[in-house]
């Protein structure tokens, strides 16, 4: 067997290894598959990726950033904890696999940087304000300098020069990504405070960029050849000259040989991944390091559909696994056994406290210069000692020096990264306990359309994921009827999770405007989005569009949402369902947690809530084709009906509208069955029941009188009364209803008990729709149209929506169903039409 010899590169020791060993033949053949270089890899990977997505989600209470779990699993692996156990670290990871894993772990580095240098967009650099570039430039000041003071109090093998750079680097960087996450989960990244912050680090990244390749030229020079270093700039900078000059023409020609619309072509892709690796390749032999050179080639590739191509293919792989690989191999580098107890250790620990407090200090000063509040000021400069990527890449290039040149050794390193992990855990709870921007109660009447003036403007909130969602909203705001008296402004949310994702961060710069190309998915969405209601707009002056983006998770996406309808005085918010129409006509579901979002939305929503079921409304636009619309109400009764009523006779007064109100009443046999039951049951609570039950029908009543004859001369709108004796009568009426109407609105039903619903919520598949409307919505439902459920804001907090106490009244009717059942003998469905136009049909019954 051949056997071959390589020098560790972390414990600087000689390994043998067999070139031969790649995979093995299997345990029934004899074999060891951690002796083979294919199974130990995978085995590494999973230990890895397993180990820090269990810390992510432990961690995730304390809100700390993804990069912290990722580096704490690679000192939990490495030698600081698991490591210490010599069977396991010479079994999973022993010296000859150390090279494979840090390799895997730069490619990914190096294709991450590429990816972002493709988001980077430098005119925002431009637009930044004076405030924010001198609140960059006054946090690196102070701390970089502190950095650099250590070059003279420690003593290091490498050139003073070289080892002062790197330290001042490290201790002044601000993470740009890790903050734009922080911030966003604290709700802060569209307020002043965040929009500054984020300004101010993207300043900061650049500025630490530039300045890390002045390291790293220094670092690989020979300190006594000022020659050497002559060359490497020069060189560097006509790379820098063909990219642009040559480079960049070339893929321009080549995204204008594509036609519009269509794909790439893979051999175009393949090119443009091939170039990152020869990049890196040529700048790491002039002497920078390979990821600067993946870093401008990023650069020059313009925005666009070649960017947005390249981000598609590439983020979720590198992001989501090559790049935690490379935080995680921090981390086993990491031994903190080595610092422990030396006078050394203390040392850095002491610069870098210093340090923040030079960054704290300089930012806070800036910031109050400017006028800014203390804490805001305070928080501010918290912020700004954010530590992620950039930190990690330096302290490993400082470390991955040859000896000789060595800006950083271990013990050095790893207190540096210990101190990065610190800090950077500590920044999200001292500003959570620090700022807590006090939310004033914003108080509004007009939180209903019911209790809404009728020539009053309409606010509303369409929450919106995907483009596939803006036809049937834009067709629904259009007939609802926006006239000069009664404008409707429209504040269309484009709602993109926050995945920590470069793309999801960088919107909040990247913010579209007319003419300029998107350079990602999401951004590529936010401009259709944009466009369809700037056409409607243009279209429709009584409406006016604010396009917005909130970019969350989803499980904190609905405080967004409720906190920018309390803020905008919204009376109604419209949430797409989340399920669309599948090729079949069937219902299909596109994101099981945008259910969850839904139903948190209409537990806490502070004004009234639409869940508009997505099957089309008529498939063209009402202005300009004067197609006419059926729109049916199913009136049950109850505030969510009151409400689903109002907002149908707004959209009556659209002269392409014909509305038919169908209320279901009871016949005399369920009425007698239920006053029975109560006598029967008797109690206090069956009292409160009877009384809640009473006020809602007299309320109902009025509500319909009143409604009737304000329309009695209107002949497109038609009121019909449906008589049934129970649920199963309700459920054969509704399927049996005409195919002329091509829109239903229906009342959620929250709180409301009705003999002629109970029993239907047992069988609902989505509660959240209520009886009705999951009726209507299912996919064996004959009436394959668009429904709009509706929950009008009660007041205060709901509760969770589903659970809330009324499920025990439900119960009590749904053994009030049984008696009904058994004590009706017949059935029967009576309907009376009332046009309100004409004269009232001879069998009205009130």
């Amino acid at each position: 067997m051949k056997i071959e010899s390589s020098k560790d590169p972390i414990r600087g020791k000689m390994v043998c290894y067999s070139p031969n060993m790649i995979s093995s033949n299997g345990l029934w053949q004899n074999e060891n598959p951690f002796e083979y270089s294919l199974p130990l890899f995978i085995l590494q990977l999973i230990l890895i990726v397993g180990t820090t997505r269990i810390l992510v989600v432990l961690l995730k209470p304390l809100r700390q950033p993804k990069i912290v779990s990722e580096i704490l699993g690679g000192v939990i692996l490495g030698p600081s904890v698991l490591g210490r156990s010599r069977k396991f670290a010479i079994s999973i990871f022993p010296m000859r696999s150390i090279l494979i894993i840090e390799t895997m772990a730069n490619v990914g580095l190096l294709f991450f940087l590429f990816l972002v240098g493709v988001e980077m967009d430098l005119s925002v650099v431009r637009k930044t304000g004076h405030k924010a570039a001198v609140i960059a430039i006054a946090g690196m000041i102070l701390p970089f300098l502190i950095g650099s003071s250590t070059t003279f109090l420690y003593r290091s093998e490498t050139s003073y020069l070289s080892f002062m750079v790197f330290m001042g680097v490290v201790l002044s960087v601000t993470a740009f990504p890790v903050l734009a996450r922080i911030l966003a989960e604290l709700k802060l990244l569209n307020t002043e405070l965040g929009k500054i912050a984020m300004s101010a680090a993207m300043i900061n990244d650049i500025c630490a960029w530039i300045l890390l390749a002045v390291g790293i030229t220094l670092a690989e020079s020979n300190s006594s050849s000022t020659l050497t270093s002559f060359y490497v700039v020069l060189a560097s900078s006509g790379f820098m000259l063909v990219l642009i000059f040559v480079v960049r023409p070339v893929i321009v020609w080549m995204i204008k040989r594509t036609p519009k619309g269509e794909s790439f072509s893979d051999y175009h892709i393949c090119l443009i991944l091939t170039g990152v690796m020869v990049c890196g390749f040529i700048t790491d032999a002039i002497g920078t390091h390979s990821i600067l050179g993946a870093f401008a080639f990023g650069l020059i590739i313009p925005n666009g559909p070649l960017a947005a191509t390249l981000m598609e293919k590439l983020e979720d792989f590198v992001t989501a696994l090559l790049l935690p690989l490379y935080f995680t191999i921090s981390g086993i580098r990491t031994d903190i056994a080595s610092v422990s107890g030396k006078s050394d250790y203390w040392f850095f620990i002491f610069i870098i406290i210093l340090a923040c407090v030079g960054k704290v200090a300089g930012t806070l000063l800036i910031a109050l210069f400017y006028k800014m509040p203390f804490r805001e000021s305070f928080a501010l400069a918290l912020f700004m000692n954010t530590k992620g990527l950039i930190e990690m890449v330096i302290l490993n290039v400082g470390r991955d020096q040859k000896k000789s040149k060595q800006v950083l050794d271990e013990q050095s390193f790893s207190t540096m990264v210990v101190g990065a992990v610190l800090v950077t855990s500590m920044i999200t709870p001292g500003v959570v306990a620090i700022y807590k921007p006090a939310r004033r109660f914003i108080t509004y009447k007009r939180r209903t359309i019911q209790k809404s003036k009728p020539d009053s403007d309409l606010r509303v909130l369409t929450c919106i994921h995907n483009p596939r969602n803006v036809p049937t909203i834009t067709n629904l705001i259009e007939i609802s009827n926006p006239t000069r008296k009664s404008h409707i402004f429209v504040y269309a949310l484009h709602l993109v999770e926050l995945t920590g994702r470069a793309s999801a961060m960088l919107i909040v710069h990247n913010t579209y405007k007319a003419g300029k190309p998107a350079t990602n998915r999401t951004q590529v969405q936010s401009e259709h989005i944009i466009k369809a209601f700037e056409n409607m707009q243009q279209q429709l002056p009584s409406v006016s569009v604010h396009p917005l983006t909130a970019i969350s998770p989803y499980s904190t996406m609905h405080e967004d949402i409720c906190n920018l309808a309390e803020d905008k005085h919204v009376t109604f918010i419209i949430l797409p369902f989340h399920k669309q129409q599948a090729v079949d006509g069937g219902m299909e579901a596109t994101n099981p947690v945008l259910r969850n979002l839904n139903q948190n939305v209409l537990a806490n929503a502070p004004c009234s809530v639409g869940i508009l079921v997505d099957r089309g409304v008529g498939g063209s636009r009402v202005a300009a084709s004067h197609i006419y619309h059926h729109i049916a109400v199913l009136f049950f009764g109850g505030p969510d009906d009151r409400e689903a009523l109002s907002y149908a006779w707004r959209m009556a007064g659209h002269p392409c509208i014909n509305l038919t109100v169908f209320r279901f009443l009871p016949w005399e046999d369920a009425i007698e069955s239920t006053r029975n039951y109560n006598n029967f049951t008797g109690g206090g609570s069956n009292l409160r029941i009877v009384t809640e039950t009473e006020t809602q029908n007299q309320l109902d009543d009025n509500y319909i009188t009143n409604f009737r004859l304000q329309n009695v001369s209107d002949e497109t709108i038609v009121y019909t009364e449906k008589f049934v004796n129970n649920a199963e009568e309700t459920v054969a009426v509704v399927r049996s209803m005409d195919n002329i109407h091509d829109f239903y609105i229906v009342g959620r039903g929250q709180a409301m008990i009705s003999p002629l619903t109970a029993g239907l919520s047992d069988w609902s598949e989505c509660p959240e729709l209520g009886a009705i409307g999951d009726l209507l919505a299912s996919s064996d439902s004959s009436a394959t149209v668009s429904v709009l459920v509706v929950q009008q804001y009660a007041g205060g907090s709901l509760g969770d929506g589903l659970g809330t106490p009324d499920g025990q009244l439900t119960d009590s009717y749904d053994n009030l169903l049984s008696d009904i059942r058994n004590h009706n003998s017949g059935s029967g469905d009576s309907s009376q039409p009332f046009p309100l136009g004409g004269t009232a049909n001879s069998n009205d019954r009130t």
